[in-house]
Parts: structure tokens; C-alpha cells; sequence
């Protein structure tokens, strides 16, 4: 393994990201090797934490290599939406969710049909994408419709009305701000199989502080049980940051701090480029969002509605995708 930089700049210590890099060198040098799912490999540790202000329009948006903000903001858009089809998403030219359906279609029809190739069926043919571009109960349905059952009195049960966590949250944000209970949850034990990827990031429970001041302001504790930092933490941090900064809008709080805590923390042996090139690089600029509009709820923003700031990032860092 190359030998990885020691950083001396005072300035790129200080610099919000440097936790990130921190927890990046921390897991590929200290990390335990492992054999993991995709049999690709990684690097582990178990347990970190990272923290954020969000406040003046701050945002943990990496500048070590180019993260593409407005595809992690329309996936998040998505998850709005409730839907588990990768159709919308592949409309908007957003690829994170490809890989997972075409293997299983690959699995299933043993038709070995190239990626591009089965994503632009998906794109042309409406009933191809019903029948092979769904992922199961993936995030956004368990966000926005979370299942109940009804018992029926003979031992029988039938679906009920679905539970809108995220409308749940605004509203319990507006009327109990000191609640504990502020909470969207996506480990549905029940669905987890019918899932295409179970819930990485699981759990996001929302904290109003400062209210003694007169001056209150939004928390989030994000878990995420399985982390990849070197492609999917930087999009995550995004795209917790991002909703928190919308649900403070919507319920007029102020913005306050992103934590966000690590279980399986981990690095592919296969971004061994990546990491050691990111490494190498120094920390560019603050970032900061501006929401040009209130849109009426939750699930009303546009892509248009956001705009970044003070980004002038390194060059993008290609790696492969694991599945």
C-alpha cells in the first residue's frame, strides 16, 4: 500500500472536512479485513461519529473530489415521492440505482443484457420498467407509507392505511418540539427481504434545541448501519444535511447541526486510487446552500429550488460500484 500524506496545513486542519479525510486515512490503515457481501472485499471499523453545522447555509458538501449535489438531491426528491421505481430517476439521467434491478434481471431472465442496455428499455418501455425497474420497499416507500394491517377478527389481517413518517415528523416538530420521539425510520424488519439493499441509512431522529434563547434551532442524528466512505458517505452527508435543511424550513426553525453516526464503517480494497488520491488533496472552500423558495409542504421542493455556493471542488475520482 503507497504511503498516505500527513497533513502539516493549519488551515486544512481546521476545515470542517478534515474529519471526513480523518475517518477515510483512519478506516484504510487501521481497518480489519473482511470478506463482506459482494465478495469484493473491504476495510472496517466499527463505530464513528462526525459532526456538522449547518448554520449560515454551511453544508458537508466534500470538496476533495467533485460530489454531484443536484443527482444526490434528486434521489432524495425520489425518496419524497414514495416511489421504489428506478424509471423516474433513470429519466432524469440519476445512475445510482442501476446496478440492482439489471442484476436481477440478469439473474432472473439469464438474458446477459449490458447495463446501458437494459437502463434505455427502462427509459423507452413503461411496462419494462414496471415489471423489472422496481426495488422493492426501499427507502422512500417506507418513508412515506409505511404498512399497516388491520386485523379482520379471524385471525386474518388486511392492509391498512400507510403511515407518512415524514409528514409525522413536520408535525410533531410544529406542535412538541420537545419531543424525543421526532423520528423517520426505514428498518422495516418485516419487508427487508423484498428489498433490492436494505436501508443503509436507517435512522434519522431530529433534535429542536435552543428554544431557552429564543432562537431555535434543527438537529439530526443520522445512523447508518452500513457505510461505503469512500462513495456513498459523501452523499449521504448531503443528502441528511439537505433534508434537514428543508424540514427546518418548513417548520421555521433555524438550522443547526448534522452528526452523523457510522456502524459498519468501511472502505472496498478496489478504491485503493481513489482513497489514496483523495488523501492527497486539500479541502477547498466553505460550501453553502440557499433554498431560493418555500415550496407548500415537504414534498413540493424542485431541483430548481436549491442552488450551492462557494463549491469549487477537486477533479471527480472514478471507482466502481459494488453490488
Amino acid at each position: 500500500m503507497a504511503s498516505l500524506p500527513i497533513r502539516s496545513d493549519s488551515s486544512a486542519l481546521s476545515h470542517p472536512e478534515q474529519q471526513y479525510l480523518d475517518l477515510m486515512r483512519q478506516v484504510w490503515t487501521r481497518g480489519s479485513e473482511r470478506i463482506d457481501r459482494t465478495g469484493v472485499g473491504t476495510r472496517s471499523v466499527m463505530g464513528a461519529v462526525l459532526r456538522f453545522s449547518l448554520a449560515d447555509g454551511a453544508m458537508p458538501l466534500v470538496t476533495t473530489k467533485r460530489v454531484y449535489w443536484k443527482t444526490a438531491t434528486r434521489e432524495l426528491l425520489w425518496f419524497l415521492t414514495g416511489s421504489t421505481n428506478i424509471r423516474p430517476l433513470v429519466l432524469q439521467g440519476v445512475k445510482i440505482w442501476n446496478e440492482w434491478p439489471h442484476a436481477r434481471y440478469v439473474r432472473e431472465t439469464g438474458d446477459a443484457l449490458a447495463l446501458e442496455d437494459f437502463v434505455a428499455r427502462i427509459a423507452e418501455d413503461a411496462d419494462f420498467a414496471a415489471k423489472w425497474g422496481d426495488l422493492g420497499p426501499v427507502y422512500g416507500k417506507q418513508w412515506v407509507d409505511w404498512p399497516t394491517y388491520v386485523p379482520l377478527g379471524d385471525g386474518r389481517f388486511e392492509r391498512g392505511p400507510g403511515i407518512n413518517q415524514v409528514s409525522e415528523v413536520v408535525r410533531s416538530l410544529r406542535e412538541n418540539p420537545g419531543s424525543r420521539r421526532h423520528i423517520i425510520e426505514g428498518w422495516n424488519v418485516a419487508e427487508l427481504d423484498t428489498m433490492a439493499l436494505p436501508p443503509c441509512h436507517k435512522t434519522y431522529q431530529f433534535h429542536v434545541g435552543g428554544q431557552e434563547s429564543g432562537n431555535p434551532r434543527l438537529n439530526c442524528v443520522l445512523y447508518q448501519r452500513s457505510c461505503d466512505v469512500a462513495l456513498g458517505l459523501p452523499f449521504n452527508l448531503w443528502s441528511a444535511a439537505l433534508l434537514t435543511r428543508m424540514l427546518a424550513q418548513q417548520t421555521d426553525l433555524e438550522p443547526g447541526e448534522l452528526v452523523w453516526m457510522g456502524g459498519d464503517t468501511h472502505l472496498y480494497l478496489n478504491h485503493a486510487h481513489l482513497i489514496e488520491e483523495q488523501l492527497r488533496r486539500e479541502p477547498r472552500g466553505y460550501p453553502r446552500l440557499e433554498l431560493l423558495r418555500r415550496p407548500p409542504t415537504m414534498f413540493d421542493y424542485e431541483i430548481g429550488d436549491f442552488a450551492v455556493h462557494d463549491y469549487a471542488p477537486h477533479p471527480p475520482i472514478q471507482a466502481p460500484v459494488a453490488v
